[in-house]
Order: C-alpha cells, then sequence, then structure tokens
C-alpha cells in the first residue's frame, strides 16, 4: 500500500513539474521565488526541509550498507524526485 501511494505521488509531482518546466524551463521554476520576501521565505522552508530529509536520508541509507551520495547529488539537482526515489527502491527491514 505505502509503495502505491508512493507511485501515485511520484506520477503527479512528475506531471506537475514536466509542465512547470514545459512552461517556464528549469531556472524559472526559481524565478519567482526571488522576486518578494514570500517567496524566498517559501524557498528558505524548502531547503530547511531537504536538509532534514537529507540527513535522515544520509543515516539511513548507511545503516542499510548503501551509498547516499547519488540520492543526496539527486535532490539538490533536482528536490524531492531524490527521497521519493530513494523510499521506492528502499528495501523493507
Amino acid at each position: 500500500m505505502q509503495r502505491a501511494i508512493l507511485m501515485g505521488v511520484l506520477a503527479v509531482f512528475s506531471a506537475l513539474t514536466a509542465a512547470a518546466v514545459w512552461q517556464h524551463g528549469y531556472w524559472g521554476l526559481f524565478a519567482h521565488q526571488f522576486q518578494n520576501t514570500a517567496g524566498l521565505q517559501v524557498l528558505a522552508d524548502l531547503g530547511l526541509a531537504l536538509a532534514l530529509v537529507l540527513t535522515w536520508l544520509w543515516r539511513d541509507a548507511r545503516a542499510a550498507g548503501r551509498n547516499p551520495v547519488p540520492w543526496v547529488v539527486l535532490t539538490l539537482a533536482a528536490g524531492s524526485f531524490g527521497p521519493l526515489l530513494y523510499l521506492l527502491t528502499r528495501r523493507k527491514g
């Protein structure tokens, strides 16, 4: 059940991201965030949340004997896609 939910979230998020990148380009995703302090706050909040997720992901991957570096790089380049894909490929245990 959890895997199905993750796949659904990834599918919807992928479609939304594809539409946004199609319309605005990769850097355009960030352009509006730099226009005022409200946008900067949202960007800062996203950065903090992903930093917390990356801390957990790093520890979880190391404990499971997995290399966390690819997931960190993917997260830094593509945001939530990194943690979502990590969770989809995570072994139960």
